[in-house]
């Protein structure tokens, strides 16, 4: 191996290693109200559909930027970009921590969506212009198998650390530590292999390099949006991976300390299956596609495992236990698919704007979480029948039923617009 060649995967690797780091810190954010959940509720003195939407606060921002993510990735790179917009999810995860009323902590969950919008479609910019096409799907998913151990530890050992100290010092150290992050990824994390003074990814190949540009990258956007393969690839993540998200980051541990009366620590166990679950999904669904060379089948079969999963809550008589951790890593697993809708969505449009279409793919993913996480909270307390425990509303087997019902049909909305993707065969497809 040339020094060059070295040098080449020194980089790379470091990088990598750097906007995972942040990837991993938005995961936090994202996933945590589910284990201060009644914490939240008693120190803020809200009801279901009020804390789902403090929860959702974090997803409106963060959808609402993703197009504009796009952008920035394609035309800044994601080493400034990531870096300043941390130190804006780092203030607001410090102030979501010292918030004194409902108000400053749904500001507070705005700059962590603010902050950490960039991150994901820069990171997958960064993929795409130092790892090769041909392992686009299993980078894919150890991108995402690698963030999700942040929602990992937003889970069971945010739980045990809010059992040590208070929950406002754990949000106050995460936001410490997001601008310690922030500052490292703008010092040492490069672009592409060209601002490293290294040769392009197509150059260490032996490859012929793609075409410039040939529009300004407003065309390019409106190309994307206009692109009738990039939209069932924007349904498919709206219903497959926004109930996971949902339910994963909220209301998986509500419904096991209201049915069953599990304590904080026991209920996060579930959901931390469940994240576990995502990230073996992940993985796994990216490193299949890449053997077999498609793309279609592997999402088609997710996206049925997780419809699945939401009929076995809904319809089972499960309890907490052997059945209930099944259908929780299944429901986990089937949002694994995600990784290969990134692909397969990315190589139907020209390499160059890779960013802007994969921003467009997200925007679904966080539109659903959205919508489904103050939804979900709103049909609960449509059934409500006003019973309160510790100052904290208590829902019935029936009011979950009804919110399970929703995310099931969210679900299959996502099964079947995966039937509607463009299979690409691992390759790209465009005309550019």
């Amino acid at each position: 191996m040339s020094d060059i060649q070295t040098q080449f995967i020194r980089q790379r690797w470091l990088g990598f290693g750097l906007l995972i780091a942040a990837y991993m810190i938005g995961f936090f954010p994202r996933m945590a109200p589910g284990a201060v959940s009644a914490d939240l509720m008693s120190s803020f003195n809200t009801s279901a559909a009020a804390l789902g939407s403090l929860a959702a606060a974090y997803y409106y921002i963060y959808t609402a930027l993703q197009l504009p993510a796009g952008v920035v990735a394609d035309t800044l790179g994601p080493r400034y970009s990531i870096g300043l917009c941390m130190l804006i999810a780092g203030a607001g995860s410090a102030i979501f921590g010292l918030a004194p009323n409902f108000e400053w902590a749904t500001f507070g969950r705005v700059l962590m969506g603010l902050g950490v919008s960039l991150t994901f479609v820069g990171l997958m910019k960064y993929n795409s212009l130092w790892f090769p096409e041909r392992r686009y799907g299993l980078i894919s998913g150890l991108t995402i198998t690698l963030g999700n151990m942040g929602a990992i530890l937003a889970a069971a050992p945010l739980a045990w650390a809010v059992e040590v100290t208070e929950w406002r010092n754990v949000f106050l150290g995460i936001g410490i530590g997001t601008a310690v992050v922030a500052f490292i990824i703008m010092w040492q994390v490069k672009n592409s292999p060209e601002d490293a003074g290294l040769p392009s990814l197509r150059e260490m190949e032996n490859e012929p390099p793609h075409p410039e540009a040939e529009h300004h990258w407003i065309k390019e956007l409106g190309s994307a949006l206009k692109n009738p393969k990039v939209w069932p690839g924007f349904v498919a993540m709206f219903g497959m991976a926004g109930t996971v998200f949902a339910f994963a980051g909220l209301w998986g541990v509500p419904i096991l300390r209201d049915l069953f009366e599990l304590d904080r620590a026991a209920a996060t166990n579930y959901t931390t299956v469940m994240l576990i679950g995502l990230a073996i999904g992940s993985m796994t669904s990216g490193s299949l596609s890449d053997h077999f060379g498609y793309r279609k089948p592997v999402i088609i079969t997710f996206a049925l495992l997780g419809v699945l999963g939401w009929c076995g809550l809904l319809w089972l008589d499960w309890r907490p236990g052997f059945v209930a951790y099944g259908l929780y890593l299944m429901i986990g697993i089937s949002g694994g698919g995600i990784s290969v809708i990134y692909a397969a969505v990315k190589e139907t449009c020209p390499p160059l704007f890779a960013g802007m279409t994969i921003a467009v793919v997200n925007t679904g993913l966080f539109l659903g979480a959205a919508v489904a996480q103050p939804l979900f909270g709103w049909v609960l307390d449509q059934t409500w029948n006003g019973e309160l425990l510790d100052n904290i509303p208590r829902y019935s087997t029936t009011d979950y039923d009804n919110g399970l019902l929703l995310f099931l049909c969210l679900s299959t909305m996502g099964l079947i617009a995966s039937f509607l993707l463009t299979e690409t065969r691992c390759r790209n497809i465009s005309k550019r």
